[in-house]
C-alpha cells in the first residue's frame, strides 16, 4: 500500500511509520517542522513538511504522494505529553476540526480509497465537563466529518478511539516515571476512577490492522465504523500510579486528599477521575486485532525495564 501519515512525528506517528515500513508499505510521513525530516527518512519513509491547517500546502503534498490510504494522527500536544490544563489542547482542537476537514478534502482529491482517523476513547465521558467542552466538541467533529464522508461514499472512513497511551515511547509515561521516582506522583485518597488505556505498540498494531480489512467484517460494515482501541480492562488512576512506581523501581507513592489536586490542577484532576469502561470486542471481531498487552500491568512489566 501507499500510505500517507499525517502527524508522523508525534507520539504514535513515529512507531506507526516504523512498523508500516517494516510491513513493506510505501510511506509518506508528514511533519510540520523541517527538523523532523531526517528522523522520518531514517525510518525508511519519504518525509514531507506541511501544516495541516494550511489547506493548499496540505493538498499539494498529499496529491504528490498519491496515497491509497491516509492515516490521521494530527495533534499538537505539549512535548512531555502531559496535558495539565484545557488550554494545552487548543492546538489539537484546531487540528481535529480544521485539520480533519483539510485532510479529508486532500485525501479525496488525491484519490485515496481509505482514511483512518485517530480519536480519543474517553471523550464521551468528558463532553459534559465545563472546562473540556471544546476538546470534546473537537473530537466529535473529527469523528462526524470522517463518518459523514464515508456515508456519502467519498472515501472509506474508519475511526479508531484510542485509550490513554502508555509505554516506553510515550512522553507522558516517561514524565510520570520521573515524577514517581521523586515521589511527585501521588495517589488520591478515595480514587474511584476507571480509565481506558492502551499500549502504544498495540495502538499501532490496531491502526495497521484497519488498513487492509475488507469493507465488511463479521457480517457488518467495517467502513464507517468506530472502534474502541483499549486494553482488556480499564484501570483506576491509583493502579496506573502504583504500577508505574513498581515497575520503575520508585518509592511507594504518597497519598493525598482529593481536594488537593482539584485545587492545584483542576483540569487534570477532572480528567484523571473519570469513570468510563469501554470494550475492545468489536475491534477484536472485525479487525482481527488483539492487544499484546491485555492490561497495563503486563504492558509495563514487559516494556519498561529499559525505560527512562
Amino acid at each position: 500500500m501507499n500510505v500517507f501519515v499525517a502527524g508522523a512525528s508525534g507520539t504514535i506517528g513515529v512507531p506507526l511509520v516504523r512498523e508500516l515500513v517494516r510491513a513493506g508499505h510505501r510511506v509518506t510521513a508528514m511533519t510540520r517542522t523541517a527538523d523532523k525530516q531526517a528522523m522520518l527518512e531514517a525510518l525508511g519513509a519519504t518525509a514531507v513538511v506541511a501544516d495541516a491547517l494550511d489547506s493548499n500546502a496540505l493538498a499539494r503534498v498529499v496529491a504528490a504522494a498519491r496515497p491509497t490510504h491516509v492515516i490521521h494522527q494530527l495533534t499538537a500536544l505539549p512535548k512531555n505529553g502531559m496535558v495539565k490544563r484545557a488550554s494545552d489542547l487548543a492546538g489539537t482542537n484546531r487540528l481535529r476540526i480544521d485539520g480533519t476537514r483539510n485532510l479529508l478534502a486532500a485525501a479525496i482529491s488525491a484519490g485515496a480509497t481509505r482514511l483512518i482517523g485517530a480519536s480519543f476513547a474517553p471523550f464521551q465521558a468528558i463532553k459534559a465537563a465545563a472546562d473540556v467542552d471544546e476538546a470534546a466538541a473537537a473530537v466529535a467533529s473529527l469523528e462526524s466529518q470522517i463518518l459523514d464522508a464515508s456515508a456519502r461514499g467519498l472515501i472509506e472512513g474508519i475511526v479508531l478511539r484510542y485509550g490513554l497511551f502508555y509505554g516506553r515511547e510515550n512522553p507522558a509515561t516517561r514524565q510520570m516515571i520521573a515524577m514517581a521516582r521523586k515521589r511527585m506522583l501521588p495517589v488520591v485518597r478515595g480514587d474511584n476512577s476507571l480509565l481506558p488505556v492502551i499500549h502504544i505498540a498495540d495502538a499501532v498494531a490496531a491502526t495497521i490492522a484497519a488498513l487492509d480489512r475488507p469493507v465488511k467484517a463479521a457480517g457488518q460494515p467495517l467502513v464507517g465504523a468506530v472502534y474502541d482501541i483499549v486494553d482488556d480492562r480499564a484501570v483506576s488512576m491509583t493502579e496506573i500510579v502504583t504500577s508505574l512506581a513498581e515497575h520503575a523501581g520508585a518509592p511507594r507513592p504518597l497519598t493525598v486528599p482529593a481536594w488537593l489536586p482539584r485545587l492545584l490542577t483542576p483540569y487534570m484532576a477532572r480528567v484523571t477521575s473519570m469513570r468510563v469502561s469501554l470494550s475492545n470486542a468489536r475491534a477484536l471481531a472485525d479487525l482481527g486485532w488483539r492487544p499484546t498487552y491485555p492490561t497495563i500491568r503486563e504492558g509495563l512489566s514487559q516494556t519498561l525495564s529499559t525505560a527512562a
